[in-house]
């Protein structure tokens, strides 16, 4: 049988982790984390921290279990390693077809959104919905046809993505200095935040969720990374810490370039422009279509191989059509069409759900880039719990205390989500008089899609 060649060094598997967490995020998020916070510049910062540090945490937990177990799909291996086949099988298929796919599709969509700024296009038109689609089929055809090439460019993307990070940051802090604007912003919050301190600081949590998501995908290329035991725990640990010492560095740089206000009104491009003028405005929207399409790049790496870690574990359905490997280029070719087949429904959802009049689905409107954190951080805490009781051969710090700080990690995160987003199971009016509970209906279609893998997964039977 055909196998993935180890084909990616260190340097790629940091970048996979720094360029796919590292995207849009850092630049359309900031402008939320302020008003979710009325322009508390403190508050704003420890919203970062905490996410950061919430991270690092579950990423050095990944990365002690990935020194011990490797076979095709980093997380879907620790979760059959520690919780067995099934449960293993249920998180691949989640991942597949939930997390990935909406991820992705967002940052298509995120993608053609800042191209088209250089045109002048609105954010809500068709152009930009086709620029999508096709940065979707663009970053699948470099995959499926030339994983080196799609490594590479991961690798360029992700230095490309952190000059315009750093140059704010250092820049932007200089002058903020020289001109007193940053100290204003740190001590002037221009309104109180909307459920108090305590209210602002989770939906600035959940709003910097979504900036720091990503880091697990490194995980999906451990069978093709050249001695994953080591190079993989190392990519998790370090490309985590430059992502947090980066994010916060970016927002203090912002708050140099322009008032809470306008930052709140008008985005941190205004900051940009402010600094370097309207060509250095340019320039970043270019860095950020860059960055994006290396986001973009990475999620698609792993949603192009969901499909063949289930197949290769016997499990779901097709497994002989979705575990073939192309003799030619060594890709997962039925795998990855797959992948973005279900990548181009979540676009379209997220099209019709987020940005026409009104959403196109109802009561099932919700956010794809951040409510299926909510599942994610929630299928973690039993491959954690079940470390502590397997794992024996480790001494109280690895067994007990790391995956303990990364349980309560993820509870932090599924609260915070559910916090901000609101979990109403009775009709609940806004200020507007419209009814909302998206995190209950993002759960009932959730506990649909994984119905449908359990009706599937069609076991194949082991001969004897």
């Amino acid at each position: 049988m055909e196998k993935l060649q180890k084909r990616y060094g260190l340097p790629t598997a940091i970048c996979m982790v720094v360029g796919t967490v590292i995207g849009s995020g850092v630049f359309f998020k900031a402008q939320n984390v302020l008003t979710a916070t009325g322009g508390n510049m403190p508050l704003g910062i420890l919203a970062w921290i905490i996410t950061g540090f919430l991270m690092i945490i579950c990423s050095l937990q990944f990365a002690m279990m990935a020194t011990k177990y490797e076979k095709v799909s980093g997380v879907v291996d620790y979760a059959e390693a520690t919780c067995g086949n099934a449960y293993a099988y249920h998180l691949a298929w989640f991942l597949v077809h939930i997390y990935y796919p909406g991820m992705t599709s967002v940052l298509a969509w995120v993608s053609a959104r800042y191209f088209g700024v250089l045109f002048g296009w609105s954010m809500v038109g068709p152009e930009v919905l086709a620029l999508a689609g096709f940065f979707l089929i663009l970053s699948y055809s470099m995959n499926a046809l030339s994983p080196k090439l799609a490594g590479k460019f991961q690798v360029s993307a992700t230095i490309i993505k952190l000059i315009p990070i750093f140059l704010m940051a250092i820049v932007g802090t200089l002058v903020g200095l020289f001109n007193g604007t940053l100290t204003a912003n740190f001590t002037t919050v221009v309104s109180e935040a909307v459920g108090g301190t305590s209210g602002g600081l989770f939906a600035a949590i959940v709003a910097t969720v979504f900036a720091y998501e990503g880091w697990i995908v490194a995980t999906s290329i451990n069978a093709e990374l050249n001695n994953a035991k080591r190079n993989l725990p190392l990519a998790l640990i370090f490309g985590s810490l430059i992502v947090v010492v980066a994010y916060v560095l970016y927002y203090i740089g912002v708050a140099g370039g322009a008032t809470n206000e306008v930052l709140i009104n008008e985005g941190a491009t205004t900051a940009f422009t402010n600094i370097f003028g309207g060509v250095g405005g340019t320039i970043l929207n270019i860095c950020i279509v860059v960055s994006c399409l290396g986001t973009l790049n990475g999620l698609m790496v792993a949603a192009t191989r969901g499909m063949y870690a289930i197949a290769c574990r016997n499990e779901g359905p097709k497994q002989e059509m979705f575990k073939q490997i192309d003799k030619n280029t060594n890709m997962v070719t039925n795998s990855s069409i797959w992948g973005l087949l279900v990548c181009a429904a979540w676009l379209i959802y997220f099209y019709g759900a987020n940005l026409t009049e009104g959403g196109w689905f109802g009561y099932f409107n919700f956010d794809s880039s951040e409510l299926p954190i909510i599942t994610i951080y929630a299928f973690y805490i039993p491959i954690f719990i079940n470390w502590m009781i397997k794992e024996k051969e480790f001494g109280f710090a690895k067994r007990f205390l790391i995956p303990s700080l990364a349980i309560l990690s993820c509870l932090f995160m599924v609260f915070a989500a559910v916090y901000a987003h609101g979990i109403t199971p009775f009709l609940q009016a806004k200020a507007n008089g419209a009814f909302s509970f998206p995190v209950l209906f993002y759960i009932i279609l959730f506990a649909v899609i994984m119905a449908i893998g359990a009706l599937l997964r069609k076991p194949k039977k082991a001969n004897k």
